[in-house]
C-alpha cells in the first residue's frame, strides 16, 4: 500500500490486508498538520495502528529535508507500543531503481512510489498485481477519478513541471501487463 492510505472506511473497495505500506513525510505534514495537535497525533497513531504487523516504509532521506519528522513518527510508534516495523530506504535505493529504468529507455526523472514499489517487488515477488494504478483524470469511460481514492489532492499529470511522469509509467506498467510480467487492474476488481 503506498502513503498510508486510509484502509478502515474504504475496506469494502480496498481491503484490509497490509504487510508492507510506504509512507512519504508529505503524508504527516499533508494529512496530519505535522503532527503538531493532540487530534492529529491520535489520528496518525489511529492510522498506524490498523498496519499491525506490517513494514512502515519511509522514504525519509530520498527527498531534501524528508527525515523532519521521522524522529517524531518513530517516538509515536514506540510510546503506542504499535506492532509495526519501520523501513528508511538510502538515497542510493532512488537512484538505483532510475537507472534501471533508463537502462531498459524508460526516461524518468523520479519514479513515483508506484513505479518505486513495483520495481522493488519484482526482487521479492512470483507474481504481481497491481491495483489502482491509473494517472489519468478520467476513466475510460470518461468518469472523473480522483488522484487518491481517500483525498482531493489534484496532480497536473501532463504537466512537464512534476517530479513524475505518470503517462509514461502507465504506458510502461501497461506494456509489462501485456507481456505477462503482471497483473494491472484499471477497472472494477472481479
Amino acid at each position: 500500500r503506498c502513503n498510508l492510505a486510509p484502509l478502515v472506511e474504504y475496506a469494502d473497495d480496498v481491503g484490509l490486508k497490509s504487510d508492507f505500506v510506504t509512507m512519504n513525510p508529505s503524508v504527516v505534514q499533508r494529512a496530519f498538520g505535522s503532527l503538531r495537535s493532540e487530534t492529529d497525533r491520535e489520528k496518525f497513531v489511529d492510522r498506524l495502528a490498523v498496519l499491525n504487523d506490517s513494514v512502515l516504509w519511509i522514504p525519509a532521506f530520498m527527498v531534501k529535508g524528508g527525515e523532519k519528522h521521522v524522529e517524531y513518527v518513530n517516538e509515536l510508534i514506540l510510546k503506542n507500543r504499535l506492532n509495526i516495523q519501520t523501513a528508511y530506504p538510502s538515497l542510493r535505493l532512488i537512484h538505483a531503481v532510475r537507472g534501471y529504468w533508463l537502462t531498459n529507455k524508460i526516461y524518468i526523472k523520479r519514479p513515483s512510489t508506484g513505479l518505486l514499489m513495483y520495481t522493488l517487488s519484482t526482487r521479492f515477488c512470483d507474481e504481481i498485481h497491481l491495483y489502482g494504478y491509473w494517472p489519468f483524470p478520467k476513466d475510460s469511460k470518461g468518469t472523473p477519478v480522483k488522484y487518491h481514492y481517500y483525498d482531493n489532492l489534484k496532480y497536473r499529470y501532463f504537466s512537464n513541471a512534476g517530479p513524475h511522469r505518470m503517462p509514461l509509467e502507465f504506458k510502461t506498467l501497461k506494456s509489462l501487463h501485456d507481456k505477462g510480467a503482471l497483473k494491472l487492474t484499471t477497472g472494477k476488481c472481479v
